[in-house]
């Protein structure tokens, strides 16, 4: 039979009835939403369009996390799980899976980035990405063209160079040492790399959350700090601060992790592991003061 025939046995869900969400659950889900729906419609990414890839992940989610050990997935049973109607359940798990896989540059470039803010060899006393000579003839010490090949040497360094300089990762200093100007691979410009990151630094944000929300594992760090009724003028020496203590954490982590990493590799464990480490800051008007303001020209 095929996978997920419905003459096979299904198992009842537990407790029979789904429960219903509760009215502070759907509040939150409205506030994280918001933010997205916002993006969506600036994207021009209609509706139907969204709600197609939203079945494609319910089916695949309850596929994937929600069997039941010993008995077969069904669609009956994903129909009941998802409310997706089972010729769409049917149609979908049919379907090949569309997996965000990482971008050549961007996979070089973080690691490139990773190298030279975290390698002793590329970072002075004080733990700063030095600025590197282009070529080695230029210098005795370490050069861009070596950081470059120290990773990959099929690219040229040139090639990464100017590509680094079209968005905004380096600069070159009037010495003609190029100098990173991003301690981390966030580039100012680059659609590709922005879309990458967007994807993967705000699925694992959310998984950490959902996961601490559930409450099967033990918590994962996920904390903010938030504080209102401030002024424009405060909102900014706290976004600089959190920028300097935010790339203080980045930059130990990434170091120490450097280290894990190739200690690891030499041991080779049974089953590796991936790990996420962020940082963020958002600031925006209040709602309240905003409504306010707005009532004003009634």
């Amino acid at each position: 039979m095929k996978r997920g025939d419905d003459h096979e046995s299904t198992a009842p869900l537990k407790g029979g009835t789904p429960p219903v969400p509760s009215g502070l659950f759907v509040r939150a889900l409205r506030s994280l939403l918001r933010p997205l729906v916002h993006l969506l419609v600036d994207k021009r990414f209609p509706f139907p369009q969204l709600s197609e890839l939203l079945k494609e992940i319910y089916v695949e989610v309850a596929d994937r996390d929600f069997a039941i050990e010993g008995k077969r997935q069904t669609n009956s049973r994903l129909h009941l799980l998802t409310g997706i109607h089972r010729k769409d359940v049917r149609r979908l798990r049919e379907a090949e899976p569309d997996a965000l896989m990482v971008p050549r540059n961007v996979s070089l470039g973080a690691q490139l980035v990773a190298h030279w803010t975290g390698s002793p060899d590329f970072v002075d006393a004080e733990g700063h990405p030095r600025p590197l000579s282009r070529r080695a003839s230029d210098a005795d010490g370490p050069t861009f063209a070596s950081l470059v090949e120290s990773l990959s040497k099929d690219i040229r360094p040139r090639a990464v160079l100017d590509e680094w300089l079209r968005l905004g990762i380096v600069q070159m200093s009037d010495e003609d040492c190029v100098e990173l100007v991003v301690e981390a691979f966030v580039p100012q410009r680059g659609d590709d790399e922005k879309v990458f990151y967007f994807g993967r630094n705000l699925r694992d944000h959310i998984a950490a959350a959902s996961r601490n929300l559930a409450g099967h594992d033990t918590p994962l760090l996920e904390r903010s700090v938030y504080y209102d009724a401030l002024s424009e003028k405060s909102v900014a020496e706290l976004a600089a601060l959190s920028e300097e203590l935010g790339m203080d954490a980045l930059k130990a982590i990434n170091r120490r992790a450097m280290q894990l990493q190739r200690s690891d590799a030499k041991a080779e464990p049974d089953s590796p592991r991936r790990m996420n480490f962020g940082v963020f800051f958002y600031e925006e008007e209040e709602e309240e003061a905003a409504d306010a303001r707005d009532g004003d020209d009634d």
